[in-house]
């Protein structure tokens, strides 16, 4: 018996033998390397017999595994690796088949130890670049149990640590292995990412797993403790996916991952979440950016009927992605995002005033949280502003253009109900809503900068932005001011105009003054009454506050600083004048408090003392310094020291019927002096007379049609007069000049009436009689004007003149002439 038991081992294949060779006699001694050696160079030569070897390889580990002995596992792993590498043959797929069989059988045991060993195994063969494709090849149990092995929750820490960075790098193996090659499993498919993602989350979200228990040798880098934490590799793995994941693959990445912060309530609060989406925008290639943008922003639209803290903390990751996105990476939509946002915006007001959410058809009423509703409107207003950070400045017009659009404008007069189409409750929602827009749209007039001021105030942004600056509410009037702040200055001088105050020296404020460009004074004399009417209004409301009146200064300091011209120097003058003699009324006829009427003037000294510094005009100079210390020694409580800082005074104030003429800024000396410098000041003889409340709806080119003053001068020269016209031309000379009829208009429009009877009344033939003989009179008057120029010169005398010389030329009529063939046309 036992020689035919000898007989048959020496019939068996030499695969086999070589297999049987490299594993000693005690595991404990490892792989024979030089039998090793040997079936490695078997196999190379006779790569027909690589799958028989791996095959027989997995029959032996099989029964190893069974019988549990791992040393012999471990063995037979390591031979299968060293072929995996040294073998690049045709039928190296079907060896493959043979070691993906192992690998499954380690990970399908419950031993830890060979989960491990499996998973290790399978991301060396992952490295291997494969010379033939397989077709047929699939991973998804690979996927579904390594997924496992990362949530794994063994008792013993060290235990559990091991075996989820073995899943988490089998993972990442899989990924590596299936993403760069079409022809194998889709391993983007939701099936598969269904459970890749979350288990990367997972275990970037467990921080609490301790890390592995530390080594005696001190010399341990902490780079080398940092990869064996779960948290880590993980981190790791989503970079590697999101990186090798292309524009179609994206949203396969990112909707898992929505989904698993919903699931685990990891929202509030939104660290975790923040720290995912920044690890995914720094990895995916920056123009897929915006594909994240518009996950985020429709997960939100999932989320409305959520809590307001929820969505705030939704939008807070939002705009931590926005921050990092590339510039002009968010899309096509740019205006869908904002639109979005400010939806939620609005929808978030409404429920603040009603407690309902949802549509007409499904309305639930919801206990209210205020302050959580506060935040998450913040939280959006602060998102616009930095989604504006990162577009062109011609797209953040549009924004602006956008947001201005949505604003509720009061009606004018026929615009009843314009107010309610905006979907807001009330009055009071609609002012609510205009406070949130117009916070919007200062973040994205923050992020702007101006060049030209036709191009930032077209008209339609202008005309309803300068109405609202009218509006009831004085925190919206406030942020209007704080927009034009904005938008106007080009040079940083806005901070150091912010205070009402009168400087000894102008060079204490440290301003940046350039010459006013061509364009930007156009501009204003075409919007500068829209302007001036704006600030005349808003300094005369009686509900403003100290910051309302800074606010405003500052807007007026700024058009005589950034658009100063000769012209508009001397309509801000008439304002001012316009604003004193409201300001100088008596109490009975004024509708101003005392405090008002203090403040007003303080404002206007202030005002006056910048321009005329400004301008540097000594006479000018003179005049104002005057009036201040007049008003220092007997009215202190016209200028901003007192009026402003110290408003507790003011109530004891009793203000005259009648104010002093000294204490009081005159128009002959300011024309005096302005005229002095060269300037023309007919039109500060006119009275200020402000636009209609609704001024921005009239024509673009309105005017104070009461101080037309039209003069028609001459060239001026050195030496020369300007010479005045001797009567004014006033606004209903105009009108009764249009619309008075002269004799020479009633026979014209006469004739035309006998035209147009005669051709609807008359007979065809006598039209065309008539047409045919006014066409030969105008054939006989051509005629006689050829012959005058055909026939030649005769003097007074009757004798015909001729060219004088030795060149005479003979008169041949022009229809005669002969001209060459190339000048023939």
């Amino acid at each position: 018996m036992s020689g035919m038991c000898g007989c048959c081992g020496a019939l068996r294949p030499r695969y086999k033998k070589l297999v049987d060779a490299i594993f000693p006699e005690d595991p404990q001694d490892g792989l024979v390397k030089t039998n090793m050696d040997k079936l490695t160079f078997y196999t190379i030569r006779a790569p027909e017999k690589l799958d028989r070897v791996g095959e027989y390889l997995a029959q032996r580990l099989s029964r190893d595994v069974s019988r549990n002995r791992k040393g012999y596992v471990v063995i037979a792993m390591e031979a299968l690796d060293q072929l995996l590498l040294a073998c690049h043959a045709q039928s190296i797929n079907l060896f493959v088949e043979s070691f993906l069989k192992m690998v499954s059988k380690l990970l399908e045991s419950r031993d830890p130890d060979l989960q491990i060993l499996g998973s290790t195994s399978f991301v060396k063969f992952t490295n291997i670049e494969e010379d033939t494709p397989s077709y047929h090849r699939r991973y998804d149990f690979f996927v579904s149990k390594f997924s496992a092995m990362a949530h794994n929750n063994n008792q013993a820490p060290d235990v559990r640590i091991k075996v989820r960075v073995a899943g988490l790098r089998g993972l990442q193996g899989v990924v590596k292995k299936t993403s760069s090659d079409e022809l194998q499993v889709n391993i983007w498919d939701k099936v598969h990412m269904d459970k890749i993602v979350p288990s990367l989350l997972y275990n970037m979200h467990d921080e609490d797993s301790p890390s592995p228990s530390p080594s005696d040798d001190t010399q341990h880098a902490s780079q080398d403790q940092d990869t064996t934490r779960p948290t880590t590799v993980a981190e790791t793995c989503l970079r590697d996916l999101v990186c090798r994941a292309a524009f179609g693959s994206i949203k396969s990445v990112l909707k898992p991952a929505l989904s698993h912060l919903d699931n685990h309530q990891l929202w509030v609060p939104n660290r975790f979440a923040v720290k995912c989406f920044k690890i995914i925008m720094y990895s995916m290639q920056s123009q897929y950016s915006h594909v994240a943008i518009q996950s985020l922003l429709s997960h939100l639209d999932d989320h409305t009927r959520d809590s307001a803290r929820i969505k705030a903390s939704i939008v807070g990751v939002l705009k931590e992605t926005v921050s990092i996105a590339a510039a002009g990476s968010i899309g096509p939509s740019v205006l869908e995002v904002f639109n979005t946002l400010l939806r939620h915006l609005r929808l978030s007001i409404d429920y603040q005033l009603t407690g309902r959410r949802g549509s007409q058809g499904s309305l639930h009423k919801q206990p209210i949280n205020e302050e959580e509703e506060k935040l998450f409107q913040e939280a959006i207003i602060t998102t616009v502003g930095a989604f504006a950070t990162i577009l062109p400045d011609y797209q953040k017009i549009e924004i602006m253009m956008f947001i201005m659009g949505k604003v509720p404008i009061p009606p004018q007069d026929g615009d009843v109900g314009m107010l309610a189409a905006t979907g807001v409750q009330g009055e009071e929602g609609n002012l609510l809503l205009q406070n949130m827009l117009l916070k919007s749209l200062h973040q994205v007039a923050l992020a702007y900068t101006s060049v030209s001021m036709t191009t930032t105030f077209s008209t339609v942004f202008l005309d309803p932005l300068l109405r609202v600056s009218l509006v009831a509410d004085v925190r919206v009037r406030l942020i209007v001011q704080q927009i034009l702040h904005t938008l106007i200055d080009r040079h940083g001088n806005s901070e150091k105009l912010q205070e009402i105050r009168i400087p000894k020296y102008i060079n204490d404020l440290d301003l940046k003054v350039e010459k006013c460009s061509r364009q930007d004074l156009a501009f204003m004399r075409k919007h500068g009454p829209q302007f001036y009417s704006m600030l005349y209004e808003n300094l005369l409301q009686p509900d403003n506050t100290d910051e309302n009146f800074h606010a405003i200064y500052c807007t007026m300091a700024l058009l005589c600083v950034e658009l100063g011209g000769e012209d508009v120097l001397v309509e801000l003058l008439r304002l001012t004048l316009g604003l004193q003699e409201i300001a100088c009324k008596p109490q009975e006829e004024s509708e101003l408090s005392t405090q008002h009427i203090c403040k007003l003037h303080a404002v206007l000294a202030a005002y006056l003392n910048l321009i005329s510094q400004l301008t540097a005009i000594p006479a000018l100079c003179q005049h104002v310094t005057q009036v201040v210390e007049t008003r220092k020694q007997e009215a202190a409580y016209f200028l901003h020291e007192t009026a402003f800082l110290e408003e507790d005074s003011l109530e004891q104030v009793t203000l005259p019927d009648t104010v002093d003429s000294k204490l009081l800024f005159h128009q002959t000396a300011i024309s005096e002096a302005m005229a002095s410098s060269g300037h023309e000041v007919s039109r500060l003889s006119q009275p200020f007379v402000p636009l209609r409340s609704d001024f921005p709806s009239q024509s673009r080119y309105s005017m104070d049609v009461q101080s037309i003053n039209i003069e028609m001068d001459q060239v001026d020269t050195p030496g020369r007069e300007r010479k005045h016209p001797g009567e004014e031309i006033t606004f209903e000379t105009l009108k009764k000049t249009l619309t008075e009829k002269t004799p020479d208009a009633e026979d014209d429009e006469a004739r035309r009436r006998e035209v147009v009877e005669k051709f609807q009344n008359a007979p065809f033939e006598e039209i065309a009689a008539h047409s045919e003989a006014r066409s030969q009179q105008l054939n006989n008057k051509l005629n006689e004007i050829m012959d005058m120029v055909s026939k030649p010169s005769v003097d007074a005398s009757g004798r015909v003149v001729s060219l004088s010389g030795p060149f005479q030329v003979k008169s041949v009529p022009v229809y005669e002439m002969q001209f060459p063939d190339l000048c023939v046309y």
